[in-house]
């Protein structure tokens, strides 16, 4: 019999066909089996008749425990009532293995019991819808950039230092011979790619040694960078919304019924599409905060509880602009006109979601970077390629970074970030 997945049962109405996968879950009628079978495309539900089977099969059939591996063969026909709307007739029933006592029950488990257990716990259908919607995610950022001409552009995991102050990053012995770190952005190495092709985009893995331990924070997460010669602020801003923009409308697309398995509400992700998106300055989200009645002073860095507060007034994405300069890393372009300032931007998610992008324009003069990075208590040998790139036909240029896993956790409308990776690394978890 021809193997087909379920996802395309639609185009087999009628045939007999053959399903390879694992028991979801069943019940009984006493006459009749209904076993539903997943194959990671989708749940099928199968019914299994003694006549159909023969008796043997048929009570074997009903002893058949959750995630025994199977392949089932039958005839396809509609259902309005079972899931996809489609059922299938079963002539024949394989088992490949056996599952006994799988711990992963239909009642409610808490997040450490499911954290440990989450090589099992990504076969659920919640854990599905997530993990397909941060598939479309990943292809959309791919597909966005490779659309608007960028280079993929990969940048390297080890390095010589750090790109944001050296407190937050995991330091590994490099051969016995000196100190390497795990990346916390591949920007500097993006620049270099701009200067080089123009528009390119880096995406990869990054580890922050924060130790933090909020629903935003991984200690190792995926993040998508582009960075542009030739752009400013302004231009950077406008790329970054219109990026989120068509990511999201990719995924109400292809991914709206994953979403109505996570109850999202996807009214709300539908203003996301719609361009342009707010801007505010600090200046004006620190007076914001005040009138809400947060104890904030100029300068202060915004935490998630401020984040939260100032996405509140928004339907839509917002972008907080031009930071101060003391508070941000030593590659920020400071504003001409006001020198306190750096040309930088976060976009801040609604919906109390926070900040999802970070981004800005570079500080292209060689003499001004150097200084930065002796003020900022760096080395400069490890910076001397990176200051290359401004002897040698600077230009201003600007770029940003997402988080995938921020990204997806908003557009799921999940409450925690370690849902939106297969296998969250945090400050308390390093397993599976």
């Amino acid at each position: 019999m021809s193997w087909v997945y379920i996802e395309d049962l639609g185009g087999h109405i009628g045939e007999e066909v053959t399903l390879k996968g694992w028991l979801y879950n069943r019940r009984s009628s006493g006459k009749v089996h209904f076993l539903l079978i997943r194959d990671g495309t989708g749940v099928c539900q199968c019914v299994a008749s003694v006549n159909d089977l023969g008796a043997e099969a048929f009570a074997a059939a009903d002893h058949l425990g959750q995630e025994t591996s199977l392949e089932v063969t039958g005839r396809v026909r509609e259902d309005k009532r079972a899931p996809g709307g489609r059922e299938l007739t079963i002539t024949r029933l394989d088992v490949h293995a056996p599952s006994i006592d799988y711990p992963i029950t239909p009642k409610e488990h808490g997040p450490a019991f499911l954290l440990d257990l989450r090589h099992l716990w990504v076969r659920s259908a919640r854990q599905h819808a997530i993990l397909r919607i941060r598939s479309e995610v990943e292809a959309a950022c791919r597909d966005f950039f490779h659309e608007r001409g960028f280079i993929l552009f990969d940048s390297p995991i080890l390095t010589p230092t750090s790109c944001e102050g050296t407190t937050n990053l995991f330091e590994i012995d490099y051969f016995g011979e000196r100190k390497a770190y795990l990346t916390q952005s591949g920007q500097l190495y993006a620049e270099a790619g701009a200067l080089a092709f123009g528009k390119v985009y880096c995406f990869g893995p990054t580890f922050r040694a924060e130790k933090s331990k909020t629903r935003r924070h991984l200690t190792e997460f995926w993040m998508v960078e582009p960075e542009v010669a030739y752009f400013t602020l302004d231009e950077d801003m406008q790329l970054a919304e219109d990026f989120v923009a068509y990511i999201v409308a990719r995924v109400l697309d292809r991914r709206r019924e994953d979403l109505k398995v996570l109850e999202r509400d996807t009214a709300k992700l539908e203003l996301a599409t719609r361009k342009p998106y707010p801007r505010i300055t600090y200046d004006e989200a620190i007076e914001r905060l005040k009138g809400k009645g947060f104890a904030v002073n100029w300068g202060d860095d915004l935490g998630a509880d401020e984040e939260t507060a100032l996405s509140a007034d928004f339907a839509t994405p917002v972008l907080v602009h031009r930071y101060p300069a003391a508070s941000k890393p030593f590659y920020m372009k400071h504003d001409p006109m006001r020198p306190d300032l750096a040309l930088c931007v976060d976009m801040l998610a609604p919906e109390g979601y926070g900040e999802i992008i970070g981004g800005g324009q570079r500080e292209d003069d060689y003499e001004t970077l150097k200084r930065r990075i002796v003020d900022h208590g760096l080395p400069l040998e490890p910076f001397q390629w990176y200051l290359d790139l401004r002897r040698y036909g600077s230009v201003p240029h600007a770029g940003f970074g997402m988080g995938i896993e921020r990204a997806v956790t908003w557009i799921c409308g999940t409450h925690h970030v370690r849902e939106a990776v297969p296998f969250p690394r945090m400050m308390e978890r390093l397993e599976p």
